[in-house]
């Protein structure tokens, strides 16, 4: 059995491209799960609950510790909408909204490059194969009989390890793609559902409670 050096040396130039290109897929798969199930990962709706108990208790301020204690996007949408708390339903949502435009990119960034690596990598195992056809019929048409089975099973190995190679990086490519698309549309629809939650709290009162001052004791007469 052919070990990895010897993979590498028989597939040729376009191989060793291919496999520079998988590292980078590792690597951007890489990031982005750690990114999905470090800090942009967050349960919305136990998020929203605290968020609520805190409001309900008059207490902004650990509210906004909370939001600062994640750089989850849900969090960071949540401080945006009470930093503007006291000044009306108007100032939380756009400030809310403006604070989603800016992390929606974030959620959905280098994703997008999976499937174009799909596409490049099939293409450079494309060009393999074809420069490992193109020395099979170089030594049909050239090459000395003592050397031609040799450089005809040359030529094939470099193509079919191309082809191989190319068709089995783009597979992991979609299949990354994949999972990693249905992951940010799940983050985003999670905060597009808390920041509408939110918003609507906020509307129904929960700003106007929680910036009023506590009522004055009785005085006895």
């Amino acid at each position: 059995m052919d070990t990895l050096s010897d993979v590498i040396q028989k597939g040729g130039p376009f191989f060793i491209i291919n496999i520079f290109f998988l590292a980078i897929v590792i690597a951007l798969v890489i990031e982005r799960s750690i990114y999905f199930l470090g800090r942009g990962h967050i349960n919305a709706k136990a998020f929203f609950e605290q968020i609520k108990r805190l409001l309900a208790a008059n207490n902004i301020d650990r509210a906004k510790k909370l939001c600062d204690a994640t750089t989850a996007p849900v969090a960071r949408v949540a401080k945006a909408g009470l930093a503007r708390i006291h000044r009306g339903e108007a100032a939380v949502a756009q400030a809310m909204e403006e604070t989603m435009v800016d992390v929606t990119p974030e959620v959905k960034t280098r994703i997008g490059a999976l499937w174009s690596m799909a596409n490049i990598v099939t293409l450079t195992g494309l060009l393999g194969t074809v420069t490992g056809l193109i020395a099979t019929f170089d030594a049909v048409g050239n090459a000395p009989p003592a050397e031609r089975q040799s450089r005809l099973a040359e030529g094939i190995a470099e193509a079919l390890y191309n082809t191989t190679a190319g068709l089995s990086i783009a597979v992991v490519c979609m299949i990354a793609h994949l999972l990693l698309n249905t992951a940010s549309k799940k983050v985003i629809a999670d905060l597009e559902s808390f920041s509408l939650r939110l918003e609507n709290m906020l509307g129904d009162g929960g700003a106007a409670a929680a910036g009023a001052p506590s009522a004055p004791p009785a005085v006895d007469e």
